[in-house]
């Protein structure tokens, strides 16, 4: 009955607080869209330095809005991740994973789209939702004014959907939400790609079909820890876990596999660019491009050969570190096409939206708004963040993990390892992570900080409000 009345509470909070915060005086309140894709590292990306891949769309949302250089997934696992970029959470709040069943009711009403729902936007889902079964309603909490979203993976060319693909799909969906607005309600629209995520098993890297013969005339090269010194260096228990012994074997263990699901990786996220073109030449067309605030970022990155391994479930750069854009076209022009290297994280999706629309933040959202970065001020910010990973698959050799990071330096543990497994990174002077310090006496005394600091976090993190 408690949980009840409280999230009566805060809808009536939301409903009547004014604008403020990134809502600007004397303007209606703007649009948002929320672009997430799946598995995308952030360096496959164009603007962030990768000279093969082609995102130009993307690059141009860069070039005119704010590029976030370090930002990273507190999860760096899809529903764990999703329900973070949602809530505002850290997993060991929310704690929303594969194996724990939907997203709670509770934390569903503190969600970004129900929060501004109840005050006045008109909102909708489009894509992979990845917390919950896709009902629009929970417990009496409408979550969406429309919905277009799937559970599960969904399929790149779905069997009732004419040969078009997915990503194109999803667009048409996002012309149609488009079309159902009404002229007194702004909107906030989430689209979640299933782009880059592998389709049928380990393999399944589908692109659209006038794509499949694109990036056919380059080499991409191994990353430069794919050596077995690198893969050598591992715990032993990584090395015989899933990573290895399923998405290595599978993806990358020869160079015609590498290139073949690296290709195909690429054009994905290629004809995800393309869609979002078509999105924002849509929003041109209909007279919302002015007003409409873009947030573009993945929900975790994926190890491509790194260590001669695969997946995304461990804490490693190449793990959690996503490409993150937000494009304001509302700022003042001093602060377009800047660079951000603060930490940001997944968790600061949920108070910038919040912010956006002048909507109370509530006291279970965690993260911090992007707001005044992407207006070019200087601010005091975090200098470090929780990471973790509470999808444990015993049989698949993937053991809890947990984290802290700062600027310079990575501490990572596996608690539930007899003895405890710990690893430590100079991030400044090894930034592929190669060289693990845990064991270095003049490293110690940074060893010794950083565990009670990664205590403190995890203590934080798991704090009910």
């Amino acid at each position: 009955m408690k949980a009840e009345v409280r999230m009566q509470a805060l809808a009536l909070l939301a409903v009547l607080i004014l604008p403020c915060g990134l809502a600007v005086a004397g303007e209606s309140r703007p649009n948002v869209v929320v672009i997430v894709t799946d598995d995308q590292r952030w360096d496959a990306l164009g603007a962030a330095g990768n000279t093969i891949i082609q995102t130009p769309h993307l690059d141009r949302l860069a070039a005119q809005g704010t590029r976030f250089t370090n930002a990273f997934a507190t999860s760096s696992i899809c529903a764990a991740s999703r329900a973070s970029i949602f809530t505002g959470m850290y997993e060991r709040r929310h704690g929303c994973n594969f194996h724990t069943g939907p997203l709670k009711p509770s934390f569903l009403a503190d969600s970004y789209p129900v929060r501004l729902r109840a005050a006045g936007y008109f909102t909708g889902m489009i894509g992979k939702y990845g917390v919950g079964d896709g009902k629009r309603e929970v417990e009496g909490t409408t979550l969406f004014d429309r919905w277009y979203g799937f559970y599960g993976q969904g399929q790149y060319f779905p069997k009732d959907a004419g040969g078009k693909h997915l990503d194109e799909i999803m667009i048409d969906q996002a012309e149609d939400f488009l079309d159902e607005l009404l002229p007194d309600r702004p909107f906030c629209l989430s689209i979640s790609f299933k782009s880059p995520h592998s389709g049928v098993g380990y393999l399944g890297y589908t692109p659209e079909k006038d794509l499949a013969d694109f990036y056919g005339d380059v080499t991409i090269p191994y990353p430069a820890t794919a050596t077995e010194q690198h893969f050598a260096a591992l715990p032993e228990f990584l090395q015989r876990s899933n990573a290895r012994y399923n998405y290595w074997q599978l993806r990358y263990s020869t160079a015609e596999k590498y290139q073949e699901t690296m290709k195909d990786y690429y054009r994905l996220i290629t004809g995800m660019d393309r869609a979002v073109g078509r999105l924002r030449s849509e929003l041109s067309r209909r007279g919302l491009a002015e007003n409409t605030v873009l947030v573009f970022l993945s929900d975790n990155g994926d190890m491509a050969a790194d260590y001669l391994i695969g997946g995304k479930e461990l804490l490693y750069d190449v793990s959690i570190r996503v490409p993150m854009i937000v494009y304001d076209p509302r700022v003042a022009a001093k602060a377009r096409g800047q660079t951000r290297d603060e930490l940001v994280l997944n968790i600061d999706v949920a108070p910038t939206m919040l912010e956006l629309a002048g909507v109370a933040i509530p006291p279970s959202v965690q993260g911090m708004s992007l707001g005044p970065l992407v207006h070019g001020e200087k601010i005091a910010w975090r200098e470090d963040f929780f990471c973790e990973n509470n999808f444990c698959v015993p049989e698949q050799y993937y053991p809890k993990i947990e984290g802290v990071r700062t600027a310079r330096w990575k501490y990572i543990r596996y608690p539930e390892m007899e003895p405890v497994y710990e690893e430590l990174f100079d991030l400044q002077a090894d930034p592929l992570e190669t060289k693990n310090l845990a064991g270095n006496a003049e490293a110690s005394d940074v060893l010794a900080r950083l565990r009670l600091r990664c205590d403190e976090l995890a203590k934080s993190a798991g704090t009910e409000q």
